[in-house]
């Protein structure tokens, strides 16, 4: 197991989502916030926590906050800033909108070889999941030199990156799904019940 003084855990907490038409991160999901079960999976496992948001009813959680250095450029500016303020080589970077991740999902990360790569992320449903991932602090020229030829998909950042994929087993699928909208909510809080 790596020494977990290593690794910050960065989580992208991105503005409002139009989709849910609120603050996806602050919904509650068994009276817990999304953002506070996200981080209660990572923790376990980094030595500190940043979270990327231009809202500040974030500081309620006591966490380092940071905006967005570009507004309005998505995940992939949410990313750059967060590798930007980490004092980490090694960065666990993970979506709000993930509320029922379980550590040992993230550990599989943490198990492999991520040191000889720059991203290293999770596949579920054969689907990588660029924000289930860990990233190398250096990635952060790479997402500011695509900014700036304006393009805003991480993917395509992970795809010009050193990258390895690992694929999680079928029973972990459910506890990686987003939360993009009302019915995705509803699905998750039934597999909670289950």
């Amino acid at each position: 197991m790596s020494n977990k003084k290593d690794i910050t855990g960065i989580v992208l907490a991105g503005g409002k989502s139009s989709r849910m038409g609120s603050d996806k991160g602050l919904i509650k999901i068994d009276n817990k916030t999304f953002v506070e079960n996200v981080v209660a999976a990572m923790e376990p496992l980094v030595n500190e926590i940043i979270i990327v948001s231009n809202n500040p009813e974030y500081d309620q959680f006591g966490f380092y906050r940071v905006e967005d250095d570009i507004k309005d450029s998505g995940p992939l500016a949410g990313l750059y800033s967060g590798l930007k303020y980490s004092n980490s080589e090694f960065n666990l970077v993970l979506s709000c909108d993930i509320p029922i991740i379980k550590t040992e999902i993230l550990e599989k990360l943490i198990e492999v070889d991520y040191k000889n790569y720059e991203v290293t992320q999770i596949e579920s449903h054969n689907k990588t999941m660029p924000l289930i991932a860990i990233y190398q602090k250096q990635c952060m020229h790479k997402c500011l030199e695509l900014l700036q030829q304006d393009e805003r998909r991480l993917r395509v950042a992970v795809n010009q990156l050193k990258t390895k994929t690992i694929v999680i087993d079928s029973e972990y699928d459910p506890f990686v799904k987003n939360v993009n909208n009302k019915e995705d909510l509803k699905t998750i809080n039934h597999a909670i019940e289950h």
